[in-house]
Formats: C-alpha cells, structure tokens, sequence
C-alpha cells in the first residue's frame, strides 16, 4: 500500500507474525480473521454483509432485532431476521428488556434452525431508550441484566451468546466489568466492548484502556475489542495494546467494505492493497444498490441505498454534488446514468480513509427514568416503550 493511505498512526505498524493471532472461538464456531462487522441498524442487512463477504472471512453480524416483535411474529422483523442462502454463519444480534420475550425469542430462532450464533446488545445511547431504562441503562441494574442473560442463554441450547455492550452510561458510571463478569458467569461464549460512554455517542476516540481493562477481568472467554478501526492496522495495533482476543469493525467499513480484504491480508501478514479507484467503487455501489433492490424491492432497495452512496462517494472530487443527486436516486436506471459519467480513473483520497462516516457528532446527557439510580438492585424489566427497533449500540 502507498504510504499516502497511512496515517502517522500506522506508518509504522508491524504486520502480523504467524500464530499471533489466532481464530476466535465462539463454541464450536471458529472466527478466522478475528474479525466482526458490527451490528448497524439500517445496514448490516443481508445485500451490506454479502458485499463485505466479497472482501474477506470472519463473522458477520445482522443489524439489530428487538426480542418482542420477533416473538409477536411481525412481518417486519422476520423480515430483518432473514438470511441469504449463501450465508455461514448465520449471526443475528438480538435485543430485549424482558427476560421471557428474549428467553422466547431465542427458542424461536434456535429451534427453527436460524441462527449458528446469537450477540446480544446493551449499548444503544439513543435518548428514547434509556429515558425507559433499556439500552445502555439496563446494565445499571445487573440482577435484571443477568436475568435476561440467564435466559438467552439457557434457550440457546449450545448456540453461542455473545454480549455487547458500552463502558457505561457516563464516567461517573461504569458498567462495562460487570457486564463482563455477569456474561462469563452465565456462559456466554465472548463478550465486545465497544470503548465509549453512552454519553460519548459516537464522539472523541475510543477508550481501548477499558478494553484492556475488560480483558483483564474476563479471563475465561474472548474479550473483542469495538471503536475507531479506519484501517487495518488500528486492529493490529489494538490487539496488541489491549490483549483482546478480536476486533469489531462498523462505521470504518461504511462505503469502504474492501477494509475487511486489509483486514484479512494484514492478520495474514501481508500489506493491503490500494483502496480501489472510482471506476471500482462505482461497481461496487452498482452491486450493492443491485442486491438491495433484489432484497427489498427496486423502490425501497434503492432508497435505503442513499445513505451508502454518501459515504462510497466521500473523498473524490466533486462528490459533495454527486452526492446531492445521489441522494434523490429512484430507481437502478438512474443510479447507473448518474455513475456513467464519473472519471473512473480517479483515485481514492487519503483524506478520505479516516473520514467519520454514520453515525457522529457531540456528546449527551443521558436521560433515565426517574429515580432510576435510586432502585439499582430492581430486576424488574421495562416496558415494550424502552425498546426501539432501530436503535444500535
């Protein structure tokens, strides 16, 4: 790889030896690279996982699925759980408040033969969850977190459970150990951490001391390790740092899915390649908008396929108004007509390697319910208010 595709950061980096980093184990599942797409609500479906899989091996995991419609049996959260025929692994993150809806979500989902692996989210920051006390507050009450644990895994019937979850809800409150501790003890095969407060969002650099941290807690299962993977050696260098046993890789990969092909080469002890050019990135956008209108129809296919577009185009000259038009794309025939005209010899901006894609900006104060701290050995759950099907963590 040119150095211009470096950052200081990284310049520097050693590739990886042989035997440094072996597979992770997640019961009988073998995870080689160490490395996971991240859960994203509105991306990780299946056309965004099968053009990742293009690049690279290692797991990949759907977007978000909240326990209680799933049990409920709504078309529209079946419709997230499905998987393509191609698809091994089958990883699906799950989401609940209640332990008897995530306890029958995750008998319907192993007995039904849909999943080899189920993660478990206790992240999300959005407002309108944790004001309920779900997402990233339910850990503050580790008897009910432990609860639905407890019964995740005792329906799974061997299928790995993993967890995920934030370093708390602000400095001033952690969770992130005992939500380590709590997963080892239940049986969970691996926990992630995704390195910020819910305060932080998306915000500033992740913290991967507390990841190091985690893994010094949590001794008997893989610790991964979530937060500013741009490029390939950020895993290197985390791992190293941390101790963790893997990565998990999300907003770095939005609009750059060959990340997962770096990714693979430099646990490989190869260099990377150079990101492709604009002639290669259109293809890849034609594909993905292609797979999408196959998946969900060309109307809403190609309409979900507007938020990619930003970030495939980000970097390369005149994007900001190829990006304006991109965004009001209706059909394939457009897309194609509007990507006929791009100088397809131009090349990938190293500014653009780095850029922040998804999901940023600012910090919070994160609402709970009231008198919320006052009541932390609670195990009562939440009601169905404090979930939210599009949140993420």
């Amino acid at each position: 790889m040119d150095l211009i595709y470096k950052s200081d950061l990284n310049r520097d980096v050693p590739l990886a030896r042989e035997g440094e980093f072996p597979p992770i184990a997640l019961g009988s599942l073998r995870v080689s690279p160490p490395v996971v797409l991240a859960p994203m609500a509105g991306v990780t479906n299946y056309p965004f996982r099968k053009i990742c899989r293009r690049f690279g091996a290692g797991l990949y995991v759907s977007e978000m699925i909240t326990a209680r419609p799933l049990v409920e049996g709504r078309d529209k959260t079946l419709k997230l759980a499905d998987f393509g025929p191609d698809e091994a692994p089958r990883s699906l993150q799950l989401y609940g408040v209640d332990p008897k809806y995530v306890g029958e979500a995750v008998a319907f989902l192993v007995d039904s033969g849909r999943v080899d692996h189920i993660d478990m989210n206790f992240g999300c920051p959005v407002r309108k969850v944790t004001r309920r006390g779900g997402g990233a507050a339910l850990p503050l009450r580790p008897r009910l977190l432990r609860n639905i644990v407890r019964a995740a895994v005792s329906r799974a019937r061997g299928v790995p459970v993993t967890l995920k979850f934030r370093i708390g809800i602000d400095d001033a409150h952690e969770t992130f150990l005992d939500c380590g501790r709590i997963a080892e003890q239940e049986g969970c095969a691996a926990v992630a951490l995704h390195a910020r407060t819910a305060a932080q969002l998306y915000d500033g650099e992740a913290r991967w001391d507390a990841i190091a941290r985690l893994r010094h807690a949590v001794r008997s299962i893989p610790v991964l390790g979530n937060g500013d993977i741009w490029e390939a050696e950020d895993a290197l260098r985390m791992m190293r740092a941390t101790g963790c046993d893997g990565v998990v890789v999300g907003r770095g990969c939005l609009g750059r899915p060959w990340l997962f092909r770096d990714l693979a080469d430099v646990f490989d002890g190869r260099a990377p390649l150079d990101p492709p050019r604009f002639g290669e990135v259109a293809e890849l956008m034609l594909a993905h908008a292609r797979l999408l209108a196959a998946w969900f129809g060309e109307p809403f296919g190609v309409r979900g396929f507007r938020k990619h577009a930003t970030w495939y185009t980000k970097g390369f000259r005149d994007s900001k108004a190829l990006r304006l038009r991109l965004c009001a794309v209706r059909d394939l025939a457009e897309l194609e007509q509007m990507l006929a005209g791009i100088d397809r010899d131009e090349p990938f901006s190293p500014a653009a390697v780095r850029a922040p894609r998804g999901k940023s900006g600012g910090t919070q104060r994160v609402a709970l319910p009231d008198g919320y701290l006052d009541h932390l050995d609670d195990d009562t759950p939440p009601g169905a208010e404090a979930e939210d099907p599009i949140s993420g963590g």
